[in-house]
């Protein structure tokens, strides 16, 4: 049987995952010689959240980088991400009041995979309490379950969670009320690439990079738009654009992307 358009990725991309994102870690080890070129931090909240089954050991790396540029770096402290369970849907909203309230400013909220969309329901849940959002392979634009390689994965716990939600996801239908950019790639294993796209919008993009869906959190391109975007001054925002340096590091996309989404990565090449 043939594969929809727009279904999740070809196998060969989802059994190369594991093995990709292992070498991603050895690129990002590689890479650390770059770290002095990242721009410096001004001290300002950030909340990390990792993807499905993963725990804060998996965004060490992302957070450890983070914390060496000057932000005061947080896990998200809830053990295994199994899905909107009433742990973690009640224990986001207080860390995120938490966080607000020990540094009394607004929290950069940087989530990876499904850990992007409970970063997103954050922002429209309390934009007062949220600078940014950034997400990494976040697909929050899927439609349908065939989209991600992960479905089965995320039903298995499915009579734990105290929110569900069908496809698309409702709250997508109108643009975040903070800044978001979402870094995608369209080597993703996972989920397919055109899922994490955002709307256009005045203070939303979207960056492509060629990491896996496993690795995207410690690929040093995804490090370097992170960083980026976290050094804006509070207040302000302007689109990604890749310095010279590293502009193969943000390819244009390989493939159109469909009406609507504004691809940086592009407009910056």
């Amino acid at each position: 049987m043939a594969r929809r358009q727009g279904d999740g990725p070809a196998l060969p991309l989802y059994l190369t995952e594991p093995g990709r994102a292992v070498a991603e870690l050895g690129l990002y080890l590689a890479a650390r010689p770059l770290e002095t070129r990242l721009p410096k931090g001004d001290g300002h909240p950030v909340l990390v959240l990792p993807g499905l089954l993963a725990d804060d050991n998996s965004t060490r790396a992302l957070r450890a980088v983070l914390r060496r540029l000057g932000y005061r770096v947080h896990g998200w402290g809830l053990g295994r991400n199994i899905g909107p369970t009433a742990v973690c849907v009640n224990g986001l909203q207080d860390k995120l009041e938490y966080l607000q309230g020990r540094y009394r400013r607004p929290v950069t909220v940087i989530g990876w995979s499904l850990g992007g969309i409970f970063a997103r329901d954050l922002a429209r849940r309390s934009p007062d309490a949220v600078r940014q959002v950034i997400t990494l392979g976040s697909p929050f634009r899927i439609e349908r379950h065939s989209q991600s390689r992960a479905t089965k994965v995320f039903d298995r716990f499915a009579h734990l969670h105290v929110e569900q939600r069908p496809f698309p996801l409702e709250s997508e239908g109108c643009p975040l009320p903070v800044p978001a950019t979402s870094i995608y790639s369209h080597f993703d294993g996972i989920v397919h690439w055109q899922t994490c796209l955002d709307v256009p919008g005045e203070r939303c993009e979207n960056i492509a990079v060629t990491a896996s869906h496993l690795g995207i959190g410690h690929h040093p391109a995804a490090i370097w738009a992170v960083a980026d975007r976290l050094a804006q001054p509070e207040g302000t925002w302007q689109p990604f654009k890749a310095p010279a340096f590293l502009r193969p590091a943000f390819p244009r996309p390989a493939t159109p992307a469909p009406a609507g989404p504004v691809d940086i990565a592009a407009s910056a090449a």
